[in-house]
């Protein structure tokens, strides 16, 4: 099926109207029951992201009969409904509050993010900012671009390649493996800078539109990551799991690499990861 722009203003639009409705009231008023941790004290849900997920279903539901739509809190209570995704003529897969842990610190640095797909390959993406009221988008052949609050268009586009030392990025090092993590962060200084914002919705912005190089992430959860490889693709980046394999829903291991093209990802998975890649290669073969 084809998926216009006019279908994803639509679905940002959903993801709009849950934020105002479900995840804005809720910022910095939530009582200390209405928050829990589930893998960690890093890792968090409200009752703000369990509404939100809800509300956007149901839209979803509305605007296109027969769809899957599978969410971060629905697969948490159940990890197979996942798999619906993989053969499902159209599908969504939706992210209620991307950086949770900082909403519910009272941040004002989340998002919300939903994928489209299409018998399991992503055809659409987009990302919300319910603060600033403004989304980033994607359809697979036709670009990336951030619509602003006022309706105003602009089309993204990463940064220039440059050498690894000169590169400055973002990397998720959290929820790493302890070999990764202790890999990573020993070699962050071969590059010129990195950061973590706790929230892939605001990293995969900031990278698409050029303000940083880079993106390496350790978890590989579907909800949040295919709308921003999409966009990230689509804004010209090159990226794929640090096994070299495309990233797809269905993704396994760890590591994710987003850099500005094919040869600087290679350069920056040698310098950040390359003695971890070389070991799981060899315990892999």
């Amino acid at each position: 099926m084809s998926f216009a722009p006019d279908d994803l203003r639509a679905v940002a639009g959903m993801l709009r109207d849950a934020a105002r409705a479900e995840i804005l009231p809720r910022f910095r008023a939530l009582p200390a029951h209405a928050v829990r941790a589930k893998s960690s004290p890093l890792d968090l849900v409200t009752e703000a992201d369990v509404a939100a997920e809800a509300a956007i279903a149901a839209g979803l539901a509305r605007a296109f009969p027969g769809a899957t739509v599978v969410g971060e809190e629905s697969v948490s209570r159940d990890p197979r409904a996942l798999d619906a995704i993989g053969g499902a003529p159209l599908a969504f897969v939706v992210d209620p509050i991307d950086g949770t842990k900082n909403y519910a610190s009272g941040l004002p640095l989340f998002g919300v993010m939903a994928a489209v797909l299409e018998r399991g390959e992503t055809i659409a993406g987009v990302i919300v900012d319910p603060i600033l009221d403004e989304w980033t988008g994607a359809i697979a052949g036709g670009g990336a671009w951030v619509e602003r609050a006022g309706g105003a268009r602009v089309a993204l586009h990463v940064s220039e390649p440059a050498p690894v030392d000169r590169m400055v990025g973002m990397v998720s090092w959290l929820f790493m493996s302890s070999a990764l993590k202790a890999a990573v962060t020993a070699n962050l200084p071969r590059t010129a800078g990195a950061c973590d914002y706790r929230t892939a919705a605001h990293e995969y912005r900031l990278v698409a539109a050029g303000h940083y190089d880079f993106l390496l992430f350790g978890k590989l959860s579907a909800w949040d990551h295919l709308a921003g490889t999409l966009i990230h693709r689509e804004a010209g980046g090159y990226n794929a799991c640090l096994d070299g394999s495309p990233y797809r829903w269905s993704s396994g291991g760890e590591g994710l690499l987003c850099a500005p093209d094919e040869a600087s990802w290679t350069a920056l998975r040698h310098a950040l990861a390359g003695d971890f890649v070389a070991r799981a290669g060899r315990r892999s073969a």
